[in-house]
Parts: C-alpha cells; sequence; structure tokens
C-alpha cells in the first residue's frame, strides 16, 4: 500500500449503501470497491442494481445485494441484519435516496408533501438510527454520510418541500454529530449542486454553466465519490457536523452570476433580456 492508502484505512471496512442502484449511489459503491471495502447495496431497481452488482464484481469481491425500497422499514432492518450477518460489522452508511417533482407550493397537496419526506427523509431516521446502534455496541466508531443538496442551504421555488427536508437532513446531522461524537462516530452531509445522472436533462449551455457555476463546469461522479470517499476514510477522522461542498462554488456564489463579457454582477444584464446596450 501507498502512503494516501495507509492515511485512509479503507481497506477491508464495511459500507452499506442506500440507494446504490444508480447515479451517485453507484458510483460510490465503486470507488469503495475499488478501495478495497465489502459493500452492502440495496436499491429497488433491479435493472440499476444488477448493473452495479456485476461492476462491483467486476473490481471486486461480489457485494451483498438488495433488491428493496428504503421507504419499507422492515425490508431495510432485514437488509441491515443480513448485511452484519455476513460481514461481522458495519463501519459506513452511505444514505443517497431520494426525489422530487417540480411544482409551486400552494399546487401541490398532503399526499405530495407526504411523498417527497418519506423519499428525503422519513426512511433516513430509520437507516441512521440503525447504524447508530451498530456502530455504538462495536466500540470503533465510524462514519454516516447523508447525500443532501445545495437546495438544502438555499431558497428553491419550485421545489419548497424538497429544500426543506434537504435542510431538515443537514440540521439533523448537524445535531446527531453532537450526540454521538463522543462515541467516535461521525455524521456528515454532501451538498452536490448540478451533477448529471441517468435520466437528468442534458441541454445546458457552456454560457449558462459559466454564468452560475464559478468553476465554469458540472460536477461528475468522481466529485461526490470524492467527498464520500474522504469521509469514509481516516483522512477525516476529526471532521464531524458538517457538510462538503462539490458544486464549483454554487453555494458561495451566493446570487452572483459570471455572466459572460461582464465577469461578476448580481443580476443578470438588461442586454439578458434584449434591453440596452
Amino acid at each position: 500500500m501507498g502512503f494516501l492508502e495507509d492515511r485512509a484505512g479503507l481497506t477491508g471496512k464495511v459500507a452499506l449503501i442506500a440507494g446504490g442502484g444508480g447515479g451517485l449511489g453507484r458510483a460510490i459503491a465503486l470507488d469503495y470497491a475499488r478501495a478495497g471495502m465489502n459493500l452492502v447495496v440495496c436499491d429497488k431497481n433491479e435493472e440499476l442494481l444488477d448493473t452495479t452488482v456485476r461492476d462491483i464484481s467486476e473490481v471486486a469481491e461480489e457485494p451483498l445485494s438488495a433488491l428493496i425500497d428504503v421507504r419499507d422499514a422492515d425490508a431495510f432492518t432485514q437488509t441491515f441484519n443480513d448485511g452484519t450477518d455476513r460481514f461481522g460489522r458495519l463501519d459506513v452508511l452511505v444514505n443517497v435516496a431520494g426525489g422530487t417533482f417540480k411544482a409551486d407550493f400552494v399546487e401541490t397537496n398532503s399526499r405530495g408533501w407526504d411523498a417527497v419526506i418519506r423519499a428525503n427523509f422519513g426512511w433516513l431516521l430509520h437507516s441512521t438510527h440503525l447504524a447508530a446502534v451498530q456502530m455504538r455496541e462495536q466500540g470503533e466508531g465510524g462514519s454516516i454520510i447523508s447525500i443532501t443538496s445545495i437546495e438544502g442551504h438555499r431558497a428553491a421555488p419550485g421545489y419548497a418541500v424538497y429544500a426543506g427536508m434537504k435542510g431538515a437532513v443537514t440540521n439533523f446531522s448537524r445535531t446527531l454529530a453532537l450526540e454521538l461524537a463522543p462515541d467516535r462516530i461521525r455524521v456528515n452531509t454532501i451538498a452536490p449542486d448540478q451533477t448529471p445522472t441517468e435520466g437528468m436533462p442534458m441541454d445546458y449551455i457552456p454560457e449558462v454553466i459559466q454564468a452560475g457555476i464559478p468553476m465554469g463546469r458540472q460536477g461528475t461522479y468522481e466529485d461526490i465519490g470524492n467527498c464520500a470517499l474522504f469521509l469514509a476514510s481516516e483522512l477525516s477522522s476529526y471532521i464531524t457536523g458538517t457538510t462538503l461542498h462539490p458544486d464549483g462554488g454554487a453555494f458561495a456564489s451566493a446570487g452572483w452570476y459570471n455572466w459572460p463579457g461582464l465577469g461578476y454582477v448580481n443580476n443578470p444584464p438588461a442586454s439578458a433580456f434584449g434591453l440596452g446596450g
């Protein structure tokens, strides 16, 4: 092993990835597998889950996989127990699954709110509780990581309940970090901005990306995977209750746009609307 591998200490650790079938979950699972970790992966999409298992098996030991909806508490508990039975422990939990739809809040109803709450927050309480109890019993610390969103740190018109739930996950994690700190269980979040995944539109033009993201490009799987590797590893052993922002500076820009030809402005110029010079 090299210097960084020794410092990271990931080889042989056990991780459960909730929502590891596609997109960011698959990317994190593959990075963890390449780092020598043992994996439990669950997802409700059979095709995506099978692909993830196959890809992992090509580079590492075949993971324990479960075709479940993470919102099903009994099914998730069974998967969790199967994982600890197989590997004997849990070192890392990564909460990935989530989802939303766009609509003004006044055009939605309680059924829609409940769906977004369950998809982004409700199930995560259960997964985190299982992991925290297991890690505390093991007595060797651990890392709990939740993938949230930049929308949990700013307003998100059309996604009010989703943004509220991502903010809830952020503050829940920050609070839990204090409760679990004496047990050396770290609790952190990762808040990406635009990171294209399966099913997302890819029709952004370069000028729009440059204006909205200071580093001038959308995020990649590797950007998120780097954060997940860091937070799972011993390199972050003194970091808890915080959020990593792999967003190219979008959160820091806070409404400032790097407008082509003008530099940073905090409002779109009149020329963008066919007005002025």
